[in-house]
């Protein structure tokens, strides 16, 4: 038997808290109705952390264990610790698999791995959206349509400021008029990354079967079933004497033998 895809649902925790509307929908969390949709499928077995929780309950030894992160924020993107950020990112640039779900893209890691601004338009009317399905051979588009519907949803629009993506799986269309990328991926060290844009806590997004289903096709693509690729974070000082060829030392040097660069 396979060894299920270890994966933790983050969630911000606080709009199911404070807002009536969104603990109405998520009485239990967000996090915990995606974490539920995705233990539906037994190749993964999902766990949920908060923001409340100590060191937002991703722990280094958590992380380590950890084989895909799934990440929802949007009212405390500020109050996430840096430390945690360079904790996730460390842990995508060694192979874990990163989601990030809707008003993610301003949180910190997602920010942190894109180094770009990650901003976009947007329109809080409960609009219709209907995705279109770009790359139906991708394994992400498994089991998807062609398009559908969200009846009620917050608007996003282009231009989306990340980098240019690996792939584009999914192209949203708003009652609006605009247009999105509501579907990207890209790769960062060993770790693949996977945008998706629906998720606004006032709709019950996450109860749609299309939306539960390319989560869990995302988590079973961001996979990497390779082990940990510690070496990324290496920059050796190789001896002249260890030089795959026979070389002479020429000139001088500014570092000595087997100190560290600069970093």
């Amino acid at each position: 038997m396979r060894t299920p895809i270890r994966t933790v649902v983050w969630g911000e925790n606080i709009h199911e808290r404070e807002n009536a509307v969104v603990r109405s929908i998520y009485p239990d969390g967000m996090h915990a109705t995606i974490a539920a949709a995705l233990n539906v499928d037994g190749d993964i077995e999902a766990t949920t952390a908060t923001l409340q929780e100590p060191e937002h309950g991703l722990p280094v030894e958590r992380l380590a264990e950890t084989d895909v992160l799934v990440w929802w924020g949007h009212k405390a993107h500020g109050d996430v610790s840096d430390e945690i950020v360079e904790r996730v990112a460390r842990r995508v640039w060694e192979g874990m698999g990163l989601l990030v779900l809707h008003s993610g893209h301003f949180s910190k890691p997602f920010k942190r791995l894109m180094g770009t601004p990650c901003a976009l338009k947007w329109r809080e009317a409960g609009e219709r959206e209907r995705l279109w399905t770009v790359n139906p051979g991708h394994p992400i588009a498994a089991g998807i349509p062609e398009n559908f519907v969200l009846e009620n949803e917050e608007m996003y629009g282009e231009f989306f400021s990340v980098p240019e993506p690996l792939e584009t799986v999914f192209i949203s269309w708003f009652a609006g008029g605009e247009v999105f990328r509501s579907g990207l991926t890209w790769r960062r060290g060993a770790g693949n990354i996977f945008y998706f844009r629906p998720g606004h806590e006032t709709y019950p997004t996450y109860h749609d079967a299309n939306v539960q289903q390319v989560i869990r096709n995302g988590v079973k693509w961001a996979y990497n079933p390779m082990p940990r690729y510690g070496a990324v974070h290496d920059a050796p000082n190789v001896p002249v004497e260890h030089a795959l060829e026979p070389i002479t030392e020429r000139g001088p040097r500014l570092h000595q033998a087997g100190e560290e660069g600069y970093k």
